[in-house]
């Protein structure tokens, strides 16, 4: 079966001729075959003589004596002034329909082609043109599923409400935090960390019972190096993420990083202060690379992709671990990386969604949810019963 239909081509019903099948390569949720619908009752109403055309003239005449009141008059003109798309002096329904998705649908267009750049697609699906349903039911299963040879099974779960806000706000937060102290130590470059956002919710080894420091280091960044490249992550990555898996998961993700980032620094790093985002920005990469292994087998370049972000993330540790032990004046907290990146990796497989539910993935989802969990329970049992362990408190 051909994977498209022509732009101007329209299926038919088998049993009402006058019943429109959507063309596949116009259709990209249930939402928009309802709009479809609405904007072919509206066209239906106004084609009075059943020619499939509307002439312009006869609209603009329409509106300018208010016979059409459910066509907003605003956009009425601006799709009479654009949407003739073959200059005939008519509009036949794919131009009216297609300026009608333009004005309601460009925002969430832009999202899905930004999505396309950076979440996996799924790979084209085979459809089986044999058996009973054959040509109608074989239309219609394809259009229910909304065209997956043209959008991948991730872009079509793609939600702007609530709008993808999680990250945006943390790093509103961070870039002010930063400012604030840039502003009060007089410190062009952002290094100090005796700022009052930094004295407050640094990590601070010496202050471990101010427990709001275990998550909060990741609003305090030093350098403007160490923002700009969490805030790179967050923005082109974290939102992505937040419109395909929902605000809230992406958050689990985020903070449970960041929270493993804090945990595994006092343990490991016991003298080390802590500072950045780093942690979670770490989750979010290793919490992407788990619905790639997860998803394997549905994804378009599946190994390409892992194979950058696992080449970023060693790459980055690599020199992280090499500064620490041979630069004396570079601190870069790698064990909150690495913490991170664990977290990211076994909270991503039990929160994020996945395309293809197997018996063995739901396995999988509680066995890394419960190692993460164990490991956060273990951190905080070895911070109450080993004192001895950490930095001394100041005197």
């Amino acid at each position: 079966m051909a994977a498209y239909l022509n732009n101007q081509q329209q299926m038919q019903h088998p049993t009402d001729p006058h019943h429109e099948i959507i063309p596949l390569q116009r259709m990209t949720t249930r939402e928009e075959a309802t709009e479809r619908q609405r904007i072919r009752d509206i066209f239906d109403k106004y084609d009075r003589n059943r020619t499939g055309l509307l002439s312009i003239q006869e609209l603009k005449r329409m509106i300018n004596n208010r016979r059409c009141p459910d066509l907003p008059k605003g956009f009425v003109k601006n799709l009479l002034k654009t949407a003739d798309t073959n200059n005939d002096g008519h509009l036949d329904f794919e131009e009216f329909y297609q300026m009608s998705r333009e004005h309601h649908y460009l925002f969430r267009d832009m999202c899905v082609r930004y999505c396309k750049l950076v979440i996996p697609s799924r790979n084209p699906a085979t459809v089986d043109e044999t058996g009973p349903a054959m040509a109608y039911q074989r239309q219609i299963s394809t259009a229910t599923v909304i065209s997956s040879e043209r959008d991948g099974e991730y872009e079509r779960s793609m939600s702007l409400w609530p709008p993808p806000l999680t990250m945006i706000v943390f790093s509103i937060v961070e870039i002010i935090f930063f400012v604030i102290d840039i502003i009060e130590t007089n410190n062009q470059m952002g290094t100090s960390t005796n700022g009052p956002m930094a004295t407050l919710f640094i990590y601070n080894p010496q202050l471990r019972e101010q427990a709001w420091r275990f998550v909060t280091y990741m609003f305090v960044h030093i350098g403007f190096m160490h923002i700009v490249m969490n805030l790179l992550v967050q923005i082109f990555l974290g939102v992505a993420l937040e419109l395909v898996h929902c605000w809230w998961r992406v958050a689990l993700v985020y903070l449970a990083g960041v929270l493993a980032g804090s945990m595994g620094t006092s343990i490991f790093s016991p003298r080390v202060f802590l500072a950045g985002a780093s942690g979670g920005v770490y989750a979010l990469i290793t919490a992407h690379i788990a619905t790639i292994i997860m998803n394997w087998s549905q994804m378009e370049y599946a190994i390409v992709q892992l194979f950058v972000f696992l080449v970023f993330c060693v790459t980055d540790l690599s020199v992280s671990i090499y500064n620490s032990i041979y630069d004396p004046y570079d601190k870069v907290g790698y064990i909150a990386h690495a913490s991170g990146a664990l977290a990211g990796f076994l909270v991503g497989i039990g929160v994020l969604r996945n395309l293809r539910v197997r018996p063995w993935e739901r396995k999988l989802w509680w066995c890394a949810v419960t190692i993460y969990f164990l490991l956060m329970a273990a951190g905080v049992m070895f911070h109450i019963f080993y004192p001895d362990h950490f930095y001394p408190k100041f005197a």
